[in-house]
């Protein structure tokens, strides 16, 4: 997949980024293309190199088409979530490093619903917080809607998805 100049990407737990330029280096006594990918949330730069940028998970932003699929994918129903906190933090991890907002959208449902019923380590918290800022900001921009009026469409899909979910409360930590 190959990105222009200018082109907004998404860069995995980070979110929505610029290729700022398509540079050469020489590594190694080799000549490497890289993508210089300035990070909106933090305005750092991140370097990928082209050959490796599917393999890190970067990837073009949703169709707009798809925001609504998000959104009722978050209003869905899901899996009750491991009752194991080890187990759960380590596939939300893998999740949201995928880059994949279907992926990133299953956290923040099932992180909101285990908040609902008791209170998250401070890791889960950090995690909630960022599944969805990567939720919102891409459907934002996306949809070019502002984040706000996202954010509530997003909270309001989650509050139905976790009124109806039919899974067991986690007990324990």
């Amino acid at each position: 997949m190959e990105f222009k100049v200018g082109q907004k990407v998404i860069y995995p737990s980070h979110g929505i980024a610029i290729v700022e330029q398509i540079e050469s280096r020489q590594i190694n006594g080799e000549k490497t293309e890289f993508y210089l990918l300035r990070v909106q949330a933090n305005n750092s730069t991140v370097m990928v190199p082209i050959t490796n940028a599917s393999g890190v998970g970067v990837r073009r932003l949703i169709a707009a088409r798809q925001c609504d699929e998000v959104l009722k994918f978050l209003a869905g129903d899901f899996d009750s979530p491991s009752t194991d906190w080890k187990d759960r933090f380590k596939g939300f991890s893998e999740a949201i490093r995928s880059g994949d907002l279907f992926a990133v959208a299953d956290v923040l449902r099932t992180l909101t619903f285990l908040n609902q019923n008791k209170p998250l380590s401070f890791r889960e918290k950090q995690m909630l917080e960022r599944a969805r800022y990567l939720v919102v900001s891409e459907i934002a921009v996306v949809s070019r809607k502002t984040e706000v009026t996202v954010g509530s469409k997003v909270d309001e899909a989650i509050v139905d998805a976790c009124s109806r979910h039919n899974g067991s409360i986690i007990e324990g930590h």
